[in-house]
């Protein structure tokens, strides 16, 4: 007898082929892929419906189907002898769990009750595996001497100070302790690597500091992280040079992992970012990913046009290059990343005996007017009116206003804020153009990655609401591309890129992770004032086999873990 059983739906199987009627199973964490029932050998007893509308109703007009459980036979039921449990899924599709390659999910579960909300956020939306370590930041490696140093400065990447481990399995062993409802992999993130190893200061590395980075890098790899990212326009990776990730990229070549990077400039000079990436997977041997493909800011606007053009051309010419976006024209980071590099010169006790000093704010108030060759500067290209507080938590009054709102220079009102709440403060940028945003969304090499930052405020909405998004809204509304094409770059494309064999497809013995979800009424709800509103019309969420969220809440379930290449 199976485990779990879902009639009656289509299935969409990850791989872009077409919807197809299909009963899926599910036994002992593995898929088992059945014909076509029936309808008499469907289930009766409903389970709440998926949020926002009940059974039997139907939002703005779309047809309306909760799936039905039905655990045990009762009075009246005729039950289905082949499963424990079936849902009917009539009028629903069933697809692979979704996997988010971008999240900063690193350290969520490891925090306890605070953080539950924001922990569940992803599987809410139908995200059975996480992928974490991005942007050049991960919980591990380093060396044994620099962990409390990394410790203290960990709030600023991950919501609260969290210990940083020497190696991946130090990580893995953490996770197995904190019971989690999906599956987390990890990158190995370049700047964590370089704190562990030179610490903060801005220097190259030396020969034999460079070395000991790599082995580091390669014994984590060998261990199980999924791939190297790096986070250019962060402080410590920011101080490390092209050959400096060349030498490291090299190493995840050789166990077939991915180079994944947040580009060194992601506005004016996004084109030449993109060289530098492209040169780094060249020399190498490495496959590329860009992490939130973006061309940001005033002066960037409709660059995609050309960033997706080289892509396309890339590939062409043999190089192995993807990427991947969320679906939102605000992105997220730290308060601390508006601030020339040199600012954070020596890590967060160093910039905040900065930001203490009139004239080193002078000078960085300098700097965001006038620029710094080779830096980004958010603010130099937007403006701080654009940028809004997320997290504060010292000052919640805060969250949700920009910086310009908060009165007097927006510097010193930047400063001020940095100081109060010890350099961890999270924001929001406005500062993308829809049709850029669609023009990447579209593209055949594309994936889908949330950014998602778990941290207590206001967090970005993606967090909670990007693959409803791109089904709903792109997808059904917007016709931008089909559902099945969606399916394939939320699963099957993501779990090839990172080498999660048996994930990301339904077929015979696959990894049991599944969503099912209406496709007339699936949504986000999510919005910048109430950012973790679940989705509508997902009505089932299933990890290895057991059922993690239903009608679109949480069961209690705690089924997830650490997953590797």
């Amino acid at each position: 007898m199976l485990d779990l059983l879902i009639t009656g739906a289509r299935l969409a199987d990850g791989t872009g082929a077409p919807l197809r009627p299909a009963d899926v199973g599910a036994l002992d964490g593995r898929v088992v892929l059945l014909p076509p029932s029936a309808p008499s050998h469907r289930g009766h007893a409903p389970v709440p419906s998926p949020q926002g509308y009940a059974p039997g109703s139907s939002p703005q007009g779309y047809a309306s189907g909760a799936p039905r459980q039905r655990h045990a036979p009762d009075a009246g039921s005729r039950p289905d002898p082949r499963a424990r449990v079936v849902l009917d899924g009539a009028g629903m599709v069933v697809a692979p769990g979704f996997i988010d390659v971008h999240t900063h999910s690193d350290a969520a579960s490891l925090f306890g009750p605070e953080f539950a909300e924001l922990a569940a956020a992803p599987v809410r939306m139908g995200v059975t595996t996480e992928i974490c370590g991005n942007c050049g930041s991960s919980l591990f490696p380093a060396l044994p001497e620099r962990l409390e140093e990394l410790s203290r400065s960990s709030r600023t990447s991950f919501g609260g100070r969290v210990a940083i481990f020497r190696d991946f399995a130090g990580f893995a062993e953490a996770h197995a302790g904190a019971p989690r409802a999906n599956h987390l992999a990890s990158l190995v993130g370049h700047g964590t690597l370089r704190a562990g190893v030179v610490g903060y200061e801005d220097r190259a590395a030396s020969p034999y500091e460079l070395d000991v980075m790599c082995g580091l890098l390669g014994d984590a790899l060998a261990a199980g992280a999924a791939g190297l990212s790096t986070g250019l326009i962060y402080t410590p990776g920011t101080y490390g040079g092209t050959d400096e990730v060349v030498a490291l990229a090299s190493v995840a070549a050789r166990y077939g992992r991915p180079y994944v990077t947040h580009l060194r400039d992601e506005m004016a000079r996004v084109e030449e970012a993109l060289e530098e990436a492209a040169e780094i997977a060249r020399r190498s041997g490495a496959a590329l990913h860009v992490s939130h493909h973006k061309t940001a800011g005033r002066h960037a606007w409709g660059r995609t046009e050309r960033t997706l053009a080289r892509l396309a051309e890339l590939r062409a010419g043999g190089m192995d290059v993807t990427c991947d976006v969320y679906p939102y024209t605000a992105g997220s980071t730290s308060l601390s990343a508006m601030l020339p590099p040199w600012a954070n010169d020596g890590g967060t006790s160093a910039l905040l005996e900065r930001l203490r000093d009139p004239a080193q704010r002078a000078r960085m108030r300098r700097a965001i007017a006038e620029g710094v060759p080779g830096w980004e500067n958010t603010v130099g290209n937007g403006g701080w009116d654009l940028i809004s507080v997320a997290s504060a938590v010292g000052h919640r009054e805060l969250e949700g206003r920009t910086i310009a709102s908060l009165g007097g220079d927006p510097v010193d009102a930047a400063a001020e804020l940095l100081l109060a709440e010890g350099g961890q403060v999270t924001i929001i940028s406005h500062s993308m153009r829809e049709d850029d945003v669609r023009r990447v969304l579209a593209a055949e090499f594309t994936m889908i990655g949330s950014d998602g930052v778990p941290k207590p405020g206001r967090p970005h909405p993606r967090i909670a609401g990007t693959f409803p998004r791109v089904l709903g809204h792109y997808a059904r509304e917007e016709g931008l591309l089909s559902l099945e094409a969606a399916v394939h770059k939320m699963t099957g494309m993501a779990a090839g890129r990172f080498g999660l064999a048996g994930r990301g497809v339904v077929r015979d013995g696959a990894h049991a992770d599944l969503v099912v979800f209406d496709p007339a009424a699936i949504a986000d709800a999510a919005t910048y004032a109430d950012p973790l509103l679940p989705p509508r019309g997902l009505a089932a969420v299933v990890v290895a086999g057991e059922t993690a969220v239903t009608g679109g809440e949480p069961t209690g379930a705690t089924p997830g873990g650490i997953v590797t290449p």
